[in-house]
């Protein structure tokens, strides 16, 4: 499962929490939108989570080549130890398929530079990203959300990177008539 992040809700909950100093490398002033928050493998219930421990070092140069996918460092380390330990894969080959995964899903445009807060039904952001994605099913695609704001978009993929449906990601959707999207930062 693909999971993509509005960066904008996630910088205003770490502002809500007192925790804007830590987010700083995520929350400054570059515009990000959608951000890769992981690439989870599944189970048709459930998933794994750190499945090596420790986890094998994932290096520096690594993680510094996903930060435009994925915009703080703690978020890359913390995604490969609890989520690319159980993928089967070596720490170059699962960031590779991270980059092919979020290549493979394109955002609505209207959305990535949202300069307004906007009200959205999650209904109506998932049908978004189903008229950008040929090939995405309503049930491949939900969404999350906290008290008020959109959290994340999950896409569910295959091992070949294409849409496949599952009814995991929808046990733990947003259950909400309409979630706020703050507007994207900067830029």
């Amino acid at each position: 499962m693909l999971s993509l992040s509005w960066s904008p809700s996630f910088c205003a909950a770490a502002e809500e929490r007192g925790n804007s100093g830590r987010a700083q490398a995520q929350c400054g002033e570059r515009p990000f939108s959608f951000v890769v928050h992981g690439l989870w493998p599944q189970y048709d219930r459930g998933f794994p989570e750190y499945c090596k421990r420790p986890s094998p070092r994932l290096e520096r140069n690594i993680m510094i080549s996903m930060l435009d996918l994925m915009p703080a460092p703690g978020l890359i380390y913390n995604e490969w130890d609890k989520h690319g330990t159980c993928s089967g894969l070596g720490t170059r080959a699962y960031f590779e398929t991270i980059r092919k995964a979020r290549a493979a899903v394109k955002s609505p445009t209207n959305f990535s530079n949202c300069r307004r807060p906007k009200l959205i039904a999650p209904e109506e952001l998932e049908a978004a990203f189903i008229e950008v994605n040929p090939g995405l099913s309503a049930s491949a695609i939900s969404t999350t959300c906290d008290s008020r704001r959109l959290s994340e978009v999950r896409i569910c993929l295959s091992k070949d990177l294409q849409f496949r449906a599952c009814e995991e990601i929808d046990r733990r959707a947003c259950r909400r008539d309409q979630v706020l999207m703050p507007p994207v930062r900067g830029g």
